[in-house]
């Protein structure tokens, strides 16, 4: 039965489309980072880079070289979409990208991490079978075959994310409304439809639109009688999300992906009715097969798990933050945080005074001043820098609140607990946070 699913020769059009399109798309994404001055921002600007935890030795290029990564990384794209040294330049890319998700994390964003997703899979599959430079120049790569899993990896992969999306909105200030307004209500300054964002019946809309989207879209675009009146309104998702949130080349991958739910002959007939088909395709070995059928299970049920495993650790993940990460718990809430150090020296008991200014952008204080993670990792480096600059053995304090989703600002850190001399656990609930039902 999982033979049959995963290997059954299917045409490879969607395949083929995609790739013209995610090498488009990615492109943009790198050369654009460039010239919004997004590159500058999260790696040059700042003199303390928040990397993700296990990850310090991965630090930013100095100087311009990260203005070189991110065109190498746009040239790759380049190549990916004309199919020319397709899989060393989808390689290329994929560590190049996992390399910047994992370097940085003041900007995180669940979209960066499934494209790395996306890279991956794309590094599996024989995606420069047709209309590429490769396949020109290598005749023996041509078909219009691929197995079945090629197409199932991007279906399946969307399912949990819409899924996990849709569950995520369904908790009290999403169904109230209050979270939406919110979100929206820093684009009232929008021309035309800046107003109009700020009416609450459209928060209702939106915040209820937004959970039967994700929950049904999956299904919809599967189900070929309702494919073509759900395409047209995931066209009409993901544009509202592009202009109103402006979140990058997301919104447009989305909808390159649902390629994968129509019929191949239509997709021949639009994009690629002048190449002829071939009927070849590259036989599998019994142990490749195996391999193949075991990544699949295991990946997959990591993707499921993955998204639940706040549910095993201590207090709500909406407060904590912790499992909130790699779980598609995607623009759910506000949250805002006020934050000051207290920085004591072991030896005589002073208190030293420190300026956030001093080694943070005004983006990484809006930031970290929220999450817990981010305030432990700026502790660490306090009691690194003294160490290592004057020799100071230090304890570092912190006195932190945080609201959420406009409500009052509530105490969120132990002011009393020294997080210089506590470890990091990224399995398990971190005590130094402070509950969040609070008398």
């Amino acid at each position: 039965m999982l033979n049959k699913l995963l290997f059954k020769p299917i045409d490879n059009s969607a395949l083929i489309v995609f790739r013209i399109l995610f090498g488009l798309l990615i492109s943009i994404e790198s050369f654009g980072a460039i010239l919004s001055g997004w590159v500058y921002q999260a790696f040059m600007e700042p003199k303390f880079t928040f990397s993700f935890i296990g990850f310090e030795w991965l630090q930013p290029l100095p100087g311009f070289w990260m203005y070189v990564y991110y065109a190498i990384m746009g040239i790759c794209g380049l190549m990916v979409m004309v199919g020319y040294k397709y899989r060393w330049s989808i390689i290329s890319f994929a560590i190049l990208w996992t390399g910047t998700y994992f370097m940085q994390k003041s900007s995180y964003n669940n979209h960066y991490y499934l494209l790395i997703l996306l890279s991956l899979f794309m590094v599996t599959v024989p995606a420069n079978a047709s209309v590429s430079v490769d396949s020109k120049n290598k005749p023996s790569l041509k078909s219009s075959l691929m197995p079945q899993w090629c197409s199932l990896i991007f279906i399946v992969q969307m399912f949990i994310v819409y899924t996990y999306a849709s569950i995520a909105k369904l908790y009290l200030d999403w169904l109230n409304a209050t979270a939406v307004e919110i979100l929206l209500k820093s684009k009232e300054d929008y021309l035309i439809i800046g107003n109009l964002l700020q009416q609450k019946g459209l928060h209702y809309l939106v915040a209820y639109f937004g959970i039967i989207f994700d929950l049904l879209i999956v299904p919809l675009l599967l189900w070929k009688r309702s494919r073509k009146y759900a395409f047209l309104v995931a066209v009409f998702f993901h544009l509202f999300n592009s202009i109103v949130f402006q979140i990058g080349i997301f919104p447009y991958m989305s909808l390159a992906l649902c390629i994968f739910f129509f019929d191949p002959k239509t997709l021949r007939n639009r994009f690629l009715k002048n190449h002829k088909f071939i009927e070849s395709q590259q036989s599998t070995t019994v142990k490749t097969t195996n391999l193949i059928k075991v990544l699949f299970v295991c990946y997959f049920i990591v993707q499921l798990v993955l998204p639940l495993r706040h549910w095993v650790i201590k207090d709500d993940v909406l407060w904590t933050e912790e499992g909130h990460r790699l779980s598609w718990r995607m623009m759910l809430r506000a949250r805002q945080g006020v934050i000051s150090f207290r920085v004591i020296d072991k030896q005589n008991n002073q208190t030293i005074p420190i300026q956030l200014d001093t080694y943070l952008t005004n983006k990484q204080q809006r930031s970290f001043s929220a999450k817990p993670d981010m305030i432990w990792q700026f502790a660490q480096f306090i009691k690194k820098t003294y160490k290592e600059e004057v020799n100071r053995d230090v304890m570092v304090f912190v006195d932190c609140q945080v609201k959420i989703n406009g409500k009052s600002f509530k105490p969120f850190i132990d002011p009393e607990v020294d997080l210089a001399s506590v470890k990091w656990n990224a399995f398990k609930h971190s005590s130094w946070i402070l509950p969040s039902k609070q008398d």
